[in-house]
């Protein structure tokens, strides 16, 4: 993990492999950020100019590399694009930073040591720059020669944000969030991109069960045995067909001064095949990310307690590989799910809605304030937003607003969708209580719905589907590298914050 220091040195004096600085694209050509006035002084005041001639613009993730001016003791200045210049003296906001930051650190792969000198004007901007150096930062080489990528490079070792300060309660506050939040976002990411061989149900609630040790939180992982005496129909007929079989673990923080309790439910398929409903070739082989909606819960819970925030926070990770086999689940078999109802499977594709709706039954029982789940649930949700968006419904309106407006402060793109009431209807069974496909157009929005009939009678619940941006299988950009992404994950974060706060329900 990358090593993160706050400094008050000053840039020529700092022992390190590089100085990062940001570069905004202004109307006439790049202009220098904030933070920089120690190089570009150096280069008496002429470091727009010199940058220009090389070739930059100032726009948002841009790279240019210039040797450190005669003085510094580090050899290099790494120069990133900021995107626009902010309009009539405003602050470059927490989201440019995050990935300029991200970009820079990236791109300093192999280096022991870099110093970012990018606008700093208070705790939240430091916040920022360390999430995004640290995400940045990341890279999945657990099954790479020495645990380096191609080039043979390690990841970037230490970030010191220059004009930090060690001492302040609120920067020292920040940069220890930041940390907590990226250390379990990045242990997520290690997760969605551990090959499925090594990474099945009891796997996963193994590594569930360590962290849950060390950070002091209550853990519970039901077996075949435990689902099958509980009644837990969806996850077991999931699990059916696979030699590895399901698991249901519930993770539990909890605070002497909490008033209100999150509950936070996460698909967990460690493999999808399609089951019997098989996925052609082209569509299965980065199906090792189905868990991603409960690597994000499970990161989500341990950050919370790693932070100590005044709320109650239960997560549900629903675990299951499918699998096609003579125990397969078929289509046109019916399961009786934990919550007493009968459900037709017409497609075994569309199983993550199985095994949420078992484990959302079971958070009902709480009685929490409120329940989110996390999944990687459905095509059709990429087809309307893409790959880097997430959509957000809900039985209530005022409350998904509040995810989408915290998962835009944080940086996470996401959107506000409907839940039809006419979309119901298709799924309408004339042998059981309800199947678990209906129409095919609006199928994100059919799923959405399914879910809606598993979730406890006044608990107010929001269904994230993150099928598009859980997993980069495009080029890295900003701190958002290729493969597993953790999304979700500082949404989820947030809305435990804001909850202990009160600003929340």
């Amino acid at each position: 993990m990358t090593a993160l220091t706050l400094s008050t040195a000053a840039a020529p004096g700092l022992r390190a492999d590089a100085i990062v600085i940001g570069v905004g694209k202004g109307g006439k050509g790049p202009v220098v950020a904030p933070g920089a006035d120690a190089v570009d002084k150096a280069y008496d005041g002429r470091l727009a100019g010199v940058l220009e001639t090389l070739g930059a613009s100032g726009a948002e993730g841009e790279i240019t590399k210039l040797p450190a001016p005669a003085g510094f003791k580090a050899p290099l200045v790494l120069a990133v694009g900021l995107g626009a210049e902010p309009k009539d003296g405003d602050a470059y906001d927490a989201e440019a930073l995050r990935r300029a930051a991200g970009v820079a650190a990236r791109a300093l792969t192999g280096a022991k040591k870099a110093a970012f000198a990018l606008p700093l004007a208070d705790a939240a901007d430091a916040g920022a720059i360390a999430e995004g150096a640290l995400l940045g930062a990341y890279s999945f080489d657990a099954y790479k020669d020495n645990g380096k990528d191609a080039k043979g490079k390690g990841p970037l070792g230490e970030v010191a944000l220059l004009g930090g300060k060690p001492r302040d309660k609120e920067y020292k506050a920040a940069v220890e969030r930041a940390l907590a939040v990226t250390e379990e976002l990045n242990r997520a990411r290690d997760l969605i991109n551990t090959p499925p061989n090594d990474l099945d149900p009891e796997a996963f609630a193994a590594v569930a069960q360590t962290a849950a040790k060390e950070h002091g939180i209550k853990v519970e992982v039901l077996d075949e045995k435990a689902l099958e005496k509980g009644g837990y129909g969806g996850i077991l007929g999931v699990g059916a067909g696979s030699a590895a079989g399901p698991r249901l673990v519930k993770l539990s923080y909890t605070h002497a001064g909490a008033t209100k309790h999150l509950a936070f439910v996460g698909k967990g398929i460690t493999y999808d095949s399609g089951g019997i409903s098989l996925k052609p070739a082209g569509h299965n082989e980065t199906m090792k990310c189905d868990m991603s909606g409960a690597a994000a819960v499970f990161a989500a819970v341990v950050a919370a307690a790693r932070l100590g925030l005044e709320v109650n926070v239960t997560g549900w990770l629903a675990l299951a590989e499918n699998m096609p086999s003579g125990s397969a689940t078929r289509p046109g078999d019916v399961l009786r799910m934990y919550s007493g109802k009968t459900v037709e499977v017409l497609n075994t594709d569309a199983e993550g809605r199985l095994v949420l709706a078992d484990a959302l039954w079971a958070a009902s029982a709480e009685k929490p304030d409120a329940i989110v789940d996390v999944a990687t649930l459905t095509g059709a949700m990429v087809l309307a937003l893409g790959s880097r968006t997430f959509g957000v419904m809900a039985n209530d309106d005022a409350f998904r607003a509040a995810i989408v407006d915290a998962a835009e402060e944080v940086g996470e793109p996401s959107w506000p969708m409907p839940l039809p009431e006419h979309l119901r209807k298709g799924m309408d069974s004339p042998t059981a209580d309800i199947a678990n496909m209906g129409e095919r157009m609006g199928g994100g929005l059919v799923a959405g719905l399914f879910l809606r009939e598993f979730v406890g009678e006044g608990i107010t619940w929001a269904h994230l589907d993150i099928a598009g941006p859980a997993f980069n299988e495009a080029g890295p950009f900003g701190y958002t590298p290729k493969g597993g992404t953790g999304s979700a994950v500082r949404t989820l974060v947030r809305l435990a914050e804001l909850t202990a706060a009160g600003d929340l329900g």
